[in-house]
């Protein structure tokens, strides 16, 4: 057996199934093997990780972190700053996310993102472009003057993007984006959800069946389930074709609904956990800016001037433990929300330990606090 290093644990999660004491069998950077400890070869240094060893976190979307925001910094130094601030929680791929912006920013930030994957930054998985192409009607926090249709030159513009990045998810809305465009998106391998939107459901399965993927932030900036009409919280519930991003802060969604929704989500479509985190993870900030506009920070909320909520206070452990202890999902399923079905819509080999997938894992207390922290097998937190 070829390795560098084996991390010992009480238990193991390797996507799947748990492991009771246990070694990570790691090789550079992926994983060799996960075996007894008493199976440890001499020749392999090993660490003791405590109480368990699980998947990394994969979190597609993340507006900001350690007081940035992409909008503000789209370069790869606030790339950077970003996957830096959500590794101590667990987060060990992630998509930076534009909010919708001017063409100009759009431009700069995929730029940044093409060069942030050249430099391989530890976390950098991808992009995450939420707009500009959405419905006015479902604008939430993004800024309506800078809400408009997809143009032939956008459409090319992605399709370039998503050639050199490792994954590009976009969101958008069937009021912005015709059929056509979203297939040809999906032939491209850009992954489209559909959000900020009133669409009927009739409508999100016909954008379903042209390729959609995804419904973002569940529940939050689209039409909701009627008794007649299902809306776009319906479709991406009903339509196994689709998953569905949730804010899992009690904040967002009630807790009553985001059960209703995990017992009735129709597969293979998954739910994922998603933070929609802003610059205020890792840090004591108490407001920041948005496209000029103010957001404020309080009791778990960030809310612009008249009460809209604007992203989320809120990290991925976090997200975890709501599932787990709140709404009383078990670990294996909400771990596997946090990382293997994340990393199963963008095309990343992580949310698994098993041979040959990346070694990004984290180290767990009994109490589901993070204790230490590996991206492609090196350690970054504790730094």
């Amino acid at each position: 057996m070829s390795a560098d290093l084996a991390l010992a644990a009480k238990r193991i999660f390797d996507g799947e199934g748990w492991h009771k004491d246990a070694a990570l069998v790691i090789h550079g950077d992926t994983v060799e093997a996960v075996v007894p400890r008493t199976q440890i070869p001499e020749s392999i240094a090993v660490s003791d990780a405590g109480a368990m060893l699980v998947p990394g976190f994969v979190d597609l979307q993340v507006n900001g972190g350690g007081g940035v925001m992409l909008n503000d910094h789209p370069d790869v130094g606030g790339i950077e700053t970003i996957c830096r601030a959500h590794a101590p929680f667990g987060t060990t791929g992630l998509l930076p996310t534009l909010i919708t912006d001017t063409p100009e920013i759009t431009a700069e930030t995929i730029a940044a993102g093409v060069e942030a994957a050249r430099r391989k930054v530890p976390g950098f998985a991808g992009l995450h472009l939420e707009g500009p192409h959405l419905s006015i009607a479902r604008k939430g926090a993004h800024d309506p003057k800078l809400i408009r249709p997809m143009t032939e030159a956008d459409l090319a513009l992605l399709i370039r993007a998503r050639a050199n990045l490792p994954a590009l998810l976009t969101t958008v809305a069937p009021e912005s984006v015709t059929p056509e465009q979203v297939a040809a998106l999906t032939r491209a391998g850009v992954v489209v959800s559909l959000g900020h939107t009133d669409a009927t459901c009739a409508t999100a399965r016909a954008y379903a069946e042209a390729g959609a993927a995804m419904a973002t932030h569940l529940f939050n900036a689209m039409s909701q389930i009627g008794n007649r009409e299902p809306g776009m919280a319906g479709a991406a519930l009903d339509d196994g074709r689709l998953s569905a991003g949730l804010i899992a802060d009690g904040i967002h969604v009630d807790p009553s609904t985001v059960a209703i929704a995990v017992r009735g989500k129709r597969g293979p479509g998954r739910i994922v956990l998603v933070t929609d985190a802003m610059a205020t993870i890792g840090t004591d900030m108490t407001s920041f800016t948005l496209n000029g506009r103010t957001i404020h920070r309080k009791d778990g909320r960030l809310t612009l001037a008249d009460g809209t909520l604007a992203g989320a206070d809120l990290d991925m452990i976090s997200a975890v433990r709501f599932m787990h202890r709140t709404i009383g999902l078990s670990l294996d399923e909400t771990l596997r929300m946090a990382s293997l079905y994340p990393a199963g819509i963008i095309g990343r080999p992580v949310g698994r330990l098993a041979r040959g997938s990346a070694a990004d894992v984290i180290a767990l207390s009994d109490d589901l606090e993070v204790r230490s922290v590996w991206i492609g097998g090196s350690r970054t937190h504790p730094a």
